[in-house]
């Protein structure tokens, strides 16, 4: 058996998975970026090595992708996360056609093919408006952690509008309104459409399709999700692995060349 590997550096978190000849996930590690971008790849190949319990060289290719893609010293080519999430998103639901991404510093819509092929996209990626980093600040601004204002937000009745998407002046609204007493519960859920009314705007640029599917560690937040569809008029699909989407598609891209037996290095994909 053949294997290859994908390792996904983001701002915030870097995934590693390794997939065998079927495309099948064997291993997948996750552990946060930090500031030095190389150890945080090494750290997290090494762990799925660990898990899937194989000696480096069973790993016949290994691609980086994402914002530190480049970081990825040991890999043997880097690939853009806009084909990444594409292929990998293509790979846990086949039926994909748009793919949603919101990581820790910006947002993407993706039309794919029938074989997780970049037809369209389009990105925010002036600032980190309506990102994982909106999000942050968003949390600390009321006193909570990110992983709890999706459920938070559910509780809400009457959700506030925020004035503005930017991460630099969202805590003065937040804060405007928890003076004004609004709970915080509504407030999230205003924060939650702030971010989903700018993210569906990208969709629509690239042409929204049947099937869509959110990645990236921000569709963990089902209070985005919940705003995302209510805004978007369908359903949106969200896997168990879609975190790792980046991570797997990279993979799949470094089987491909493990199976065409491909001796370059150093190449870059572009979406």
């Amino acid at each position: 058996m053949r294997y290859a590997a994908g390792v996904d550096v983001g701002s915030t978190q870097t995934k590693a998975i390794i997939v065998d000849e079927s495309h099948a996930i064997v291993a997948r590690a996750l552990t946060d970026t930090g500031a030095y971008l190389v150890r945080a790849a090494e750290r997290a190949f090494e762990s799925a090595l660990s898990e899937a319990g194989l000696p480096r060289e069973a790993v016949g290719q290994v691609i980086g992708t994402g914002y530190g893609r480049f970081k990825v010293e040991f890999g043997d080519a880097q690939v853009t996360e806009i084909s990444c999430h594409a292929k990998g998103a293509w790979a846990l639901i086949p039926a994909t056609r748009t793919v949603i991404d919101i990581g820790g510093q910006d947002t993407k819509a993706i039309k794919v093919s029938d074989r997780g092929e970049v037809l369209d996209f389009a990105m925010n990626d002036k600032c980190a408006a309506g990102s994982g980093r909106f999000l942050t600040n968003s949390a600390e601004a009321v006193g909570l952690q990110v992983s709890e204002m999706g459920a938070r937000s559910m509780d809400s009745k009457q959700p506030v509008r925020l004035s503005t998407v930017c991460t630099i002046f969202v805590e003065s609204d937040i804060l405007t309104y928890l003076a004004q007493g609004k709970k915080v519960e509504d407030i999230l859920a205003g924060v939650h459409g702030a971010i989903a009314a700018r993210t569906v705007a990208l969709v629509r640029r690239v042409g929204a399709e049947s099937e869509v599917t959110f990645t990236g560690g921000v569709s963990r937040n089902i209070g985005i999700v919940k705003a995302v569809q209510e805004k978007l008029g369908v359903p949106v699909n969200v896997s168990p692995d879609s975190h790792f989407t980046g991570a797997l598609g990279a993979a799949i891209f470094a089987m491909e060349r493990v199976l065409a037996g491909s001796a370059m290095t150093g190449s870059e994909v572009l979406a």
